[in-house]
Formats: C-alpha cells, sequence, structure tokens
C-alpha cells in the first residue's frame, strides 16, 4: 500500500524510472494517468469539485502535505477542479516517491468524500 509508505530522500544521481516499472506501480493508482511531460515522465491527475472553496482546500491540503514530505508536484486550482502533478525535479522523472506522494494525495481526497 503505497500511500503507507514513507518517502526517502531522493539523491540526484539515481536514474528515473522506467516506463515499463512506472506501468507497474500506476495499477496502484486508480485515476491516476501516466505522461511524458518536457520534464519526462510524470503522474497526472485530476480532482472534481462542487465548487471553488472546496477545491481550494483541497489544493491547500495536498501543499501542506507536499511540504510535510519536502517534494513538490504542480497544482493547478480552478472552479470545482485541482489537478496535481507529481515528478522529481533532481532526475527529470519518476521516482518511487512520485507514487507514494500521490496515493497520498488519492487518500486525502478520499478524505473530503
Amino acid at each position: 500500500m503505497l500511500h503507507k509508505e514513507v518517502c526517502e530522500a531522493c539523491r540526484g544521481d539515481v536514474p528515473s524510472m522506467s516506463r515499463h516499472d512506472a506501468n507497474l506501480l500506476l495499477g496502484e493508482l486508480p485515476g491516476w494517468e501516466l505522461l511524458e511531460e518536457g520534464v519526462g515522465l510524470v503522474l497526472k491527475r485530476g480532482f472534481e469539485f462542487s465548487n471553488f472553496v472546496s477545491a481550494q482546500s483541497f489544493a491547500n491540503r495536498v501543499g501542506n502535505m507536499a511540504e510535510e514530505l519536502d517534494h513538490h508536484p504542480r497544482i493547478v486550482l480552478e472552479w470545482g477542479r485541482v489537478e496535481v502533478v507529481w515528478w522529481t525535479h533532481k532526475i527529470n522523472g519518476l521516482h518511487r516517491n512520485d507514487f507514494i506522494a500521490a496515493a497520498k494525495t488519492s487518500e486525502l481526497f478520499e478524505s473530503e468524500l
């Protein structure tokens, strides 16, 4: 269960995760997509809300969690929607930490329901 794991400090000299390995872990993250962006592979998911205040509250909770993990995503906030994108900046791609953080993000969302 990824959401119960702890992120480890990522050194910049480790290789980013292969697409094959990322696809294996993606199976544990319902609703998340694996995409290729200019920074390499990323994990992306949109979360829907009934209003702006709920979306903003969730975005703030994700931001607070990211600060605790010392691992920071791209968060896009709009009316009724929050998009969260995880990747590891130091390695321009994915690390197990990104999957842990994505699972924790999903857990935060589930606790909102």
